[in-house]
């Protein structure tokens, strides 16, 4: 009796050592740092947009776990690519923040991407990427004789991007292939201008 009572005593002993040491265990592991890691690009410093250039973004380390859906990688290529709106220093980019597939497809099936060149570069500078305007045409020789009419409503600035703004400011917007089209004629016979709504969505 008094040996089975021994064994039985030693038992005990080995289980609570074993339970212990898993506990031990288990807290290091949670104490230990996770050293997976995903690189992707981000913003080199703050960006207003436009055209990228090489120097434009930098390889970084992000947890697997915060690395958005398209976000870009080394290796992808983006320079010369349209970048539609401001980023800040650090900020992963995705293929939605670049002109292009990415960005069209957040604005549903047929949309394509229109570049229009807004006569009032002063006014152009009051637009941001997701404003909703509406585009305006008048002759180039306007005397007030003959209204401007409207050629595209409720289409979405893409993007503005930086250049000479001598001849007016190019604004890249997300419209229909008909309002394209309509853009196109009115743009070869006369001044666009803007008028801006609220924001959708």
């Amino acid at each position: 009796m008094r040996v089975l009572r021994r064994l039985l005593d030693r038992r005990h002993r080995l289980v609570a050592t074993a339970v212990a040491a898993l506990a031990m265990g288990c807290a290091l592991l949670a104490l230990s740092p996770d050293t997976a890691s995903t690189t992707v690009l981000v913003a080199a410093r703050d960006l207003p947009g436009g055209a990228l250039k090489a120097s434009d973004l930098t390889p970084a380390a992000l947890r697997p776990d915060t690395v958005p859906d398209g976000a870009l990688r080394p290796g992808m290529p983006f320079a010369g690519r349209v970048l539609a709106g401001p980023a800040r220093r650090g900020e992963p980019l995705t293929d939605v923040r670049l002109l292009g597939p990415g960005l069209l497809a957040a604005h549903g099936p047929g949309t394509v991407a229109t570049p229009v060149r807004v006569a009032d570069p002063e006014t152009a500078r009051l637009l941001s990427p997701g404003d909703v305007v509406d585009v305006l045409a008048a002759a180039s020789t306007w005397d007030g004789a003959v209204p401007a009419t409207t050629v595209a409503e409720d289409v979405t600035v893409l993007a503005i991007p930086a250049g000479d703004s001598n001849g007016g400011a190019l604004v890249v917007l997300a419209t229909t292939s008909d309002q394209a089209t309509g853009l196109a004629s009115a743009q070869a016979g006369g001044r666009l201008s803007v008028t801006i709504g609220p924001r959708t969505g």
